[in-house]
Order: structure tokens, then sequence, then C-alpha cells
């Protein structure tokens, strides 16, 4: 399950009703301590138990929609949002700095005077790629929670997912 996605996710068709998926999970919270969640209308979040939670812990989000054959069930795997915006807030970053010495420095070059601040891109692409590689980092130090989501998920509708 674990891959170059930074947020793997699936799509399937349940024969359940999505009220009776919700239940489902509702009463295999309370008789397994691996996981804690939130199950409100159509929606599901999964969470690794509160004694196993560390910084790179995933959780799952579940959507549920009525559909002739039941349901379709979308899951994301992700990190904590918190995390999560702690790495859109670098990407941001890094593109507003990317955007403005280009601003500067392609002017600069297009008058024909020396523009320094171009030697910025080859650094922020290295952070870039350090954020990345973070990411893929923390994923793996998850995964082991990550199966322990989807397990829980698999016990509690007695159905296999595919993730892709």
């Amino acid at each position: 399950m674990t891959s170059i996605k930074l947020r793997p996710r699936f799509k399937y068709h349940s024969q359940h009703e999505p009220a009776e998926i919700q239940a489902r999970v509702k009463d295999h919270l309370s008789t397994d301590d691996r996981c804690i969640g939130t199950v409100i209308d159509g929606y599901v979040v999964l969470k690794i138990a509160p004694e196993d939670y560390h910084y790179w812990s995933p959780q799952l989000s579940l959507t549920l929609e009525e559909d002739e054959k039941g349901s379709l069930v979308r899951g994301l795997y992700g990190p904590n949002p918190n995390v999560w915006v702690l790495f859109i807030f670098g990407y941001g970053s890094i593109s507003f700095m990317a955007l403005f010495a280009g601003i500067i420095g392609f002017s600069r070059w297009s008058l024909g005077m020396d523009a320094p601040i171009l030697w910025i891109f080859p650094i922020l692409g290295a952070v870039a790629l350090g954020l990345y590689i973070t990411g893929q980092l923390g994923q793996k130090f998850g995964a082991a929670q990550l199966f322990t989501l989807h397990h829980f998920l698999e016990e509690a509708l007695e159905e296999r997912v595919q993730v892709y």
C-alpha cells in the first residue's frame, strides 16, 4: 500500500447501504481498541488509537454515497491534517519565492543586467525535493499503521478493499 503517492486512495462498490456501513464501523470501533473514529452522516474518519499515535500516524477518511448496488465508498489515506498543512505551506512558500525570484531575475536578465538571484532556483528545487523525501520517509514510518487502518476497515465491513 505504500507507494510514491503521498495520499493513497481507493474507490469501490459495497453491497451494504451507507447507514449499515456506518453502523458496522461504529460497532467495530466499540469492540476493537486499535482505532478511534468519527462517524457522521455519509462520512467516516478513522485514526490510530492515542496510545500508538505519533507524528507520522495516518488517518483514513471515507465518503459514503448511495448507489444502485448499495454504496460507493471512497477512501483517502493521509497524514494528520496538521502535517498536511505544514507540507502545503512548505510547497506554497517555495512556489512563492520562486515566482518572485523569477520575476526579478528574468527582468534583470532581459535588461542585460546581472541576475545572481536566479541561483536560488536550484536551491529551491533541492528544498522541494527534501520536502518530498521527508514526506516519503514519514509515510514509511506510518506504513504499519496504514495497514492497521486498512485491516480495521476490512474487518468492520467484512469485505476486501483494493487500494490503488
